[in-house]
């Protein structure tokens, strides 16, 4: 089993910048496939991002496509999520997820095995 503790999240102002972090502990870190998904208030959690176990491989929602760039350093057992440009829509609370099931996950959240406790992100001037 593993853990993922997300950090990063704060305030930025539009067109801002903010890197997310997603710190994994326990098995090791290169046999699981990737992803990061956000959550709105009132709405289901939605994908954003999704990087292989090598982190050759990566997905992007089309709504971040461009503005955000998902890697990860398995020596650090982290996956990191670089997000520019930021607008006042992609407040919401991010996760990173994690599943050996896969080497490359995909859009869906049952596709992952396990969460982290999320961190906010908030876009506002």
């Amino acid at each position: 089993q593993v853990q993922l503790v997300e950090s990063g999240g704060g305030l930025v102002q539009p067109g801002g910048s903010l890197r997310l972090s997603c710190a994994a502990s326990g098995r090791t870190f290169s046999s699981y496939a990737m992803g990061w998904f956000r959550q709105f208030p009132g709405k289901e959690r939605e994908f954003v991002a999704a990087i292989s176990r090598s982190g050759v491989t990566t997905y992007y929602a089309d709504s971040v496509k461009g503005r955000f760039t998902i890697s990860r350093d398995n020596a650090k057992n982290t996956v990191y999520l670089q997000m520019n440009s930021l607008k006042a829509e992609d407040t919401g609370a991010y996760y990173c997820a994690a599943t050996t099931r896969t080497t490359v996950a995909g859009r869906h959240g049952y596709e992952y095995d396990y969460w982290g406790q999320g961190t906010q992100v908030t876009v506002s001037s």
